[in-house]
């Protein structure tokens, strides 16, 4: 797998864990074009942490990842490793349970989030509630969650917006916001 300027980044092999289609990595980040440099960014459920390692590639100044498996954890960190520039860039990885690990969040708050679950799980509702209530996105931010086409069933959260949706194929996103002041 390769990601912006061409660089290459390792994957689990096999399914374990499923990485954003480039496709769907290039159109996010066209998407967000602009917000990248300087930007607080959190990968929720990391994979091989592609994402993140594109975001500190464009001028992420803070990368965030969580992530249960801790054989991702170690690709992740040397997929990091790799891109980052130790002058200007810091990343940190939290290993574990994302229910469990988004409380210690609670203090910080991020410009980009992307939450990349597996498509199967029942994490949608919970991890969205716990981003509003934990207050994890910053006012003017943005998080964006990837999800089937198929199957995309997440109750409405008074505090979190949906501005926006994309359909790549046999991924979709869904772009969510604070709600603007009235």
């Amino acid at each position: 797998m390769r990601i912006y300027g061409n660089r290459p980044i390792k994957t689990l092999p096999g399914q374990a864990t499923r990485p954003t289609p480039a496709r769907v990595r290039e159109a996010l980040f066209n998407i967000w074009q602009g917000t990248i440099n300087g930007c607080r960014w959190l990968d929720l459920c990391a994979g091989s942490g592609a994402m993140g390692a594109e975001a500190i590639c464009r001028g992420a100044n803070l990368v965030v990842g969580i992530e249960k498996s801790s054989q991702a954890c170690a690709i992740i960190l040397e997929n990091w490793q790799k891109v980052v520039k130790p002058d200007c860039q810091e990343f940190r990885l939290l290993r574990g349970d994302i229910l469990q690990r988004l409380p210690a969040l609670a203090q910080q708050q991020f410009d980009r989030i992307y939450f990349d679950p597996p498509y199967s799980s029942n994490l949608y509702q919970p991890v969205l509630e716990a981003i509003a209530h934990y207050q994890i996105l910053a006012a003017g931010g943005e998080l964006a969650v990837e999800h089937s086409p198929k199957a995309w069933t997440v109750a409405p959260i008074a505090s979190l917006e949906l501005c926006r949706q994309k359909v790549y194929g046999n991924t979709a996103i869904a772009f969510y916001q604070l709600p603007t002041p009235e």
